[in-house]
């Protein structure tokens, strides 16, 4: 009889053992669901904002218009420098921005030219003064776009040729 009380005890305890390996395995495998379904959701997430990314990087594309003829400046006889001739490209975000810029060219043209002509020419031999001018220019094609257009996307100018004699 001993022996059959020891089989019923260790067919109690084995049920138990097992009923808590069962209990551990569940929680570690809803853990481990839990973390997948967490890290899987996130990376969903990022997919679509990256969708966003693109889609709003089309929309605003980064392009370069060349304004085309250079501008040509003629400085006071005491100057000394004579003459400037200056090529622009403008960097813009969006083909509409491009548009605008195409049609209000007549004027940014004349109010560049008008404030490069006020420049003096001794300022723009040092690459500050040259940065200065081309930050003028900017804030000044921006305002123009702003007033004309409404709005502005342009980002820099750019000095494509910059010559002084």
């Amino acid at each position: 009889m001993p022996q059959a009380e020891e089989q019923i005890e260790e067919k109690k305890k084995f049920p138990k053992k097992m009923i808590i390996i069962i209990i551990i395995a569940a929680v570690v495998l809803s853990i481990g669901g839990g973390a997948a379904f967490f890290f899987l959701k996130g990376d969903a997430t990022h997919a679509e904002g990256d969708k966003k990314s693109a889609e709003e990087e089309i929309a605003g594309e980064k392009l370069y218009y060349d304004m085309g003829a250079p501008f040509i400046v003629n400085f006071p006889k005491d100057s000394s420098a004579k003459l400037m001739r200056v090529s622009v490209s403008v960097l813009v975000e969006g083909q509409e921005t491009i548009d605008a810029l195409k049609k209000h060219e007549p004027m940014i043209r004349n109010n560049l030219l008008m404030m490069m002509s006020a420049e003096k020419a001794d300022d723009l031999k040092t690459r500050e003064g040259k940065d200065k001018l081309r930050i003028a220019m900017l804030n000044e094609v921006t305002a123009v776009l702003v007033k004309m257009a409404g709005k502005s996307h342009v980002k820099e100018v750019f000095f494509t040729s910059f010559v002084m004699q």
